[in-house]
């Protein structure tokens, strides 16, 4: 880190603190564009607008399937791009000081679920005991708002990073990661990466992430009238069946050995999911086919090839016990086909995070081993880049009322702006 003038520390930190409320607007601004997979285009459209308002020039990256199918950290797509590139924008500075920095964000978010479950509608913003709730709020729309004021911060204290800095709001963080792909594949490769993603209740160093697979399994029945139901299969039964043969899969990688040693306090980090279920016809039939859709962790160190294999040999074993014909239980891979990292407590970004942050809060920072997966594990695998996640706190992420404390948010955005200023070094604006 490159040491600040204390007068320069000062202004900045009051200019972060002169916007809070600018950051509050600009998260439900964004809270507001219901950006679930396939309608992420007003948020984007958005961000190209925020970028605008803090005097930078967004542009947009084509995430193009073809050109990147043959990369490790591709994933299979689950639906077409066009109209969806991810922004990106760059500040250069007049005479490079310090080091360059990525500020990465997804704007894409989860499904809300039983809408009529939320205290208010989840995709208009509420403000409620110091917590802005919503979809999105927390995972991670606060984080791309604290990048923005960051930033801004700066510019309003008179100053600006003397050093190249990335931003880049993307898309499929939640399902593939291949915007966050090709935005790195498309632009210069940075000192570092920090991405906000939100803590697990408190802000948070990632350490470490486990890996994902998405695998979707297809089951064929035979139809027959429930009279005759013994004479039938009955493909939901069946499909029911081989998505409860993993949870003696998921027992088994979860065993001490298999650990990867910064997930030696978590008896759990592998978690397999059953996330989606669709089947038959007809109440009074047999029904003939059924779908489910499972995610997979994957432990740091095993490849999520060798997990998808698991999952081939799982589907197809279990198919054999209950005797399905040949080809009547098929897996397919769309989504995650993501490996695990780990982004290390004592590189110098993750060094730089912690410093920031107990200047802050005036408190140490916590390491935090995520059970999920981010977009930060691209540059850490890929691209050898420093990479970790540092956000505000979160509460309820992909669950009902969403929420992000605003006192959380507003000191990881003043965190940050100490970061941009002592990792890129400053000069005047």
């Amino acid at each position: 880190m490159i040491a600040l003038d204390p007068g320069a520390e000062r202004a900045i930190l009051a200019a972060a603190t002169s916007l809070e409320g600018e950051t509050e607007t600009l998260l439900a601004r964004l809270v507001r564009h219901k950006s679930t997979l396939g309608q992420e285009q007003s948020c984007l459209a958005e961000m190209e607008t925020v970028y605008r308002e803090i005097g930078l020039d967004p542009f947009r990256v084509t995430v193009d399937p073809t050109a990147l199918a043959d990369h490790p950290g591709f994933s299979p797509p689950l639906i077409d791009y066009a109209g969806r590139d991810p922004v990106a924008a760059l500040h250069r500075p007049r005479e490079t000081i310090g080091r360059s920095l990525m500020l990465q964000g997804h704007i894409d978010v989860v499904p809300e679920g039983a809408a009529e479950l939320w205290t208010t509608p989840p995709f208009e913003p509420s403000i409620r005991n110091g917590r802005m709730y919503g979809r999105g709020a927390a995972d991670m729309k606060a984080g791309v708002a604290a990048i923005i004021t960051a930033f801004h911060a700066l510019k309003r204290a008179g100053l600006q990073p003397a050093a190249n800095v990335q931003f880049a709001s993307v898309i499929e963080e939640e399902c593939t990661g291949n915007g966050a792909l090709a935005v790195m594949q498309a632009l210069d490769k940075p000192d570092a990466c920090l991405i906000p993603e939100p803590g697990p209740g408190y802000p948070a160093l990632y350490v470490a992430e486990v890996g994902v697979v998405w695998a979707w399994v297809r089951v064929i029945g035979k139809p027959v009238h429930v009279r005759e139901m013994h004479a039938g299969i009955n493909a939901i039964e069946a499909a029911i069946s081989i998505a409860a043969s993993f949870k003696v899969y998921e027992a088994q990688q979860n065993r001490a050995e298999l650990r990867h040693p910064v997930f030696a306090s978590d008896n759990h980090p592998i978690n397999i999911n059953l996330g989606n279920f669709e089947g038959g016809e007809w109440n009074s039939s047999v029904p003939t086919t059924a779908r489910f859709g499972l995610r997979v962790g994957v432990m740091i160190g095993q490849s999520c090839r060798s997990v998808a294999a698991d999952i081939e040999r799982i589907v197809a074993e279990a198919a054999l016990r209950l005797r399905l014909p040949e080809g009547h239980a098929h897996v397919t891979f769309e989504g995650f086909m993501a490996d695990g990292c780990v982004f290390p407590a004592s590189q110098p970004i993750s060094r730089a995070v912690a410093s920031v942050h107990h200047r802050v809060f005036g408190e140490p920072l916590r390491e935090y081993a995520a059970s999920g997966l981010t977009d930060a594990r691209h540059y850490a695998l890929y691209q050898h880049t420093q990479a970790t996640c540092y956000g505000p706190d979160s509460d309820a992420i992909h669950g009902i009322d969403e929420s992000v404390g605003l006192a959380s948010l507003h000191g990881v955005t003043r965190a940050l702006a100490l970061l941009i200023a002592g990792w890129c070094g400053v000069e005047r604006a």
